[in-house]
C-alpha cells in the first residue's frame, strides 16, 4: 500500500524560497523539487505542492485567481507559544495576533507568496 497524502497546491512567486520557508521554519520535508518551476513537500499526512510561475498548475490558474487567497493550511501544534517565540526568533512576521476560541488558539503567517498559515493548538 502507498502512503497516503492530503495535497493542496499552493501557487508561489519563488519555489526555492517556498522550500526554504516550508522546511526551515515548518517542519516539512522535500519529497521533490524541479525548482524553480516545483516543488513537493510533506509534512506528516499534508502534501504540499509548490507551484512557481513556470508550472502547469500555476498556468491552469486564471488570472483574476492571481493572488494569495483567504484559505490556508492548518498546522496542529501542541505548544502554540513555544512555536511563536521559535519563529520570531528566526525573523518569522506574524500576519495576526492569536485568537481564542472555544476550539483552542490560532494565528496566522505566510509564505513568501503570502499563503496563508493557521498554527493551531487545540483547547485542553
Amino acid at each position: 500500500m502507498t502512503e497516503q497524502h492530503a495535497s493542496v497546491r499552493y501557487i508561489v512567486d519563488d519555489v526555492q524560497a517556498a522550500i526554504d520557508f516550508y522546511t526551515t521554519h515548518l517542519g516539512f520535508t522535500v519529497r521533490m523539487s524541479a525548482a524553480p518551476a516545483f516543488a513537493d513537500v510533506v509534512r506528516g499526512p499534508l502534501r504540499l505542492l509548490l507551484s512557481g510561475p513556470a508550472s502547469s498548475g500555476a498556468r491552469a490558474t486564471p488570472a483574476d485567481a492571481a493572488a494569495a487567497g483567504r484559505n490556508r493550511i492548518h498546522l496542529v501544534l501542541d505548544d502554540l507559544d513555544a512555536e511563536i517565540a521559535r519563529l520570531t526568533g528566526a525573523g518569522i512576521a506574524f500576519r495576526t495576533e492569536v485568537v481564542s476560541g472555544p476550539g483552542g488558539r490560532q494565528v496566522l503567517l505566510a509564505d513568501p507568496a503570502g499563503n496563508l498559515v493557521e498554527l493551531f493548538q487545540p483547547a485542553h
